[in-house]
């Protein structure tokens, strides 16, 4: 599979500092299902062409497991070595992460600089033809070209395949370009290699940020990027649709924060008042408390676990713990675990933190956690934040009963969680506080609530 950048914008060997990937050089990185290498077939002030060519290994691809289920053989028998699918997307994160993040250190004017750019596709499987094709770009502006395939050439009536080479001509700043790529391609697949969970809600909003909601196909889109999942789908739209967003009040222009990424302030925060310096994110899914931890020298040890293997290969990858300095690498760990069988690894923290965790385990399982944090691991601090039920009522587009995540379990009002929290407090010997997170309404509280338990 391969996917070529050209660009003709004088000096056309800027796409190099954007792609932060030398034109001189081949480069190669390491993914979970082969390997993909960067290199340029051309690169001068007139024109420069990066290309991203992906070498899937069938044999890894068995190992890994298949994700489809329409016949016995297909993990053997598959065009997945051989096309542009989700494995291009995650070849595309992972080489160019800081250009589709907005990063370019040495010319940091041009991100944001819309430049005519050539992308090619080869081949690209698409589940509905190149009408739907069509249908997924040109809204976008792009302006585009299609090379077809009949199925079989022996046997014409057999009609065309699903197969296209495609060529996009758009002028956008790279950033859009390759977000809009990591979304569209799986999209046009229909499918991914790799288990969909509530994760991938956040990447789709935080990748389709600024196009998405206008896109006459949203919905559409959302379907097949969320593998036609319900439930995700719904909880998607309805985001999409109302922004899941809180203003803050700052001085003008007024800024929009995400919920998630209040929670997870405010949670940095408060260790920081605690002055504690060993911390332990029980349940740290992708990472984002981690990297806020990281850029605190107050936190000299910091432990990331999670039940998700998959999440945790995102987070070192967000994290890039392979590349920090030795100095830095020995402040972080990731580990593999869960939160309802002991675990000696989480002993020895000044404080554990679950940020949005407990509504996701069954109520059963949620007394083995409890013994877990607060007998076995037992830090001096424990910080919960778990959704407010109560607030749920504000949200239009919520059916009422209806729970704000398709994977909870449970959501509790105020007067539950402190009933928990209080009872969890007198049992294992903590006293507890708790406080609202987010914008608060008068009656029904915050978004979110967090209790602190101090041993």
């Amino acid at each position: 599979m391969l996917l070529t950048i050209t660009t003709k914008r004088y000096p056309a060997t800027d796409l190099g500092y954007l792609l932060h990937k030398h034109p001189a050089k081949v480069q190669t990185v390491e993914l979970t299902a082969g390997s993909a290498h960067i290199f340029y077939p051309e690169a001068t002030d007139q024109s420069c062409t990066a290309a991203l060519l992906l070498d899937i290994d069938p044999v890894k691809l068995v190992r890994r497991g298949s994700s489809g289920h329409d016949f016995s053989l297909e993990q053997y028998v598959n065009d997945r070595p051989y096309v542009a699918s989700s494995f291009m997307s995650a070849a595309i994160a992972h080489a160019y992460s800081s250009a589709m993040n907005g990063r370019c250190k040495d010319k940091p004017h041009l991100v944001d600089e819309a430049m005519p750019f050539e992308v090619t596709l080869s081949v690209l499987p698409v589940k509905g033809g190149e009408y739907l094709l069509r249908q997924f770009f040109e809204p976008l502006g792009y302006e585009v070209s299609v090379q077809s395939y009949i199925l079989d050439e022996q046997f014409p009536e057999w009609g065309q395949s699903r197969y296209f080479n495609v060529t996009l001509r758009h002028t956008l700043p790279l950033k859009t370009i390759l977000s809009q790529l990591y979304i569209l391609i799986p999209v046009c697949d229909n499918d991914k290699h790799y288990f969909v969970g509530g994760h991938e809600i956040e990447k789709l909003m935080e990748k389709g940020q600024g196009w998405l909601d206008s896109h006459p196909s949203k919905e559409l889109i959302t379907r097949r990027y969320l593998r036609n999942i319900g439930p995700l789908a719904k909880e998607a739209l309805g985001l999409i649709m109302r922004d899941d967003v809180l203003p803050v009040e700052v001085k003008e222009p007024k800024e929009k924060v995400r919920l998630h990424d209040v929670r997870l302030q405010a949670v940095r925060d408060l260790l920081l008042e605690l002055g504690v310096s060993a911390v332990a994110d029980m349940g740290c899914g992708e990472g984002k408390l981690l990297r806020l931890l990281m850029e605190k020298s107050a936190f000299k040890r910091i432990l990331g676990m999670d039940v998700s293997y998959h999440a945790l290969e995102i987070a070192q990858s967000k994290l890039k713990i392979d590349r920090l300095p030795e100095q830095q690498k020995a402040r972080i760990q990731l580990i593999h675990g869960s939160l309802t069988y002991r675990d000696k690894r989480l002993s020895g923290f000044d404080a554990g933190v679950l940020v949005e965790v407990i509504e996701h385990l069954d109520l059963p399982r949620l007394q083995a956690l409890e013994k877990v944090v607060f007998e076995y691991a037992r830090p001096q601090y424990v910080i919960i934040t778990t959704v407010n039920a109560e607030y749920n009522v504000l949200y239009e587009k919520l059916e009422a009963g209806a729970f704000r995540h398709s994977d909870h379990r449970f959501e509790w009002t105020r007067a539950e969680f402190e009933e928990w929290g209080n009872r969890i407090a007198e049992q294992f010997g903590y006293i507890v506080t708790y406080r609202p997170l987010g914008e608060v309404d008068e009656v029904l509280g915050g978004p979110s609530q967090l209790a602190l338990f101090k041993r």
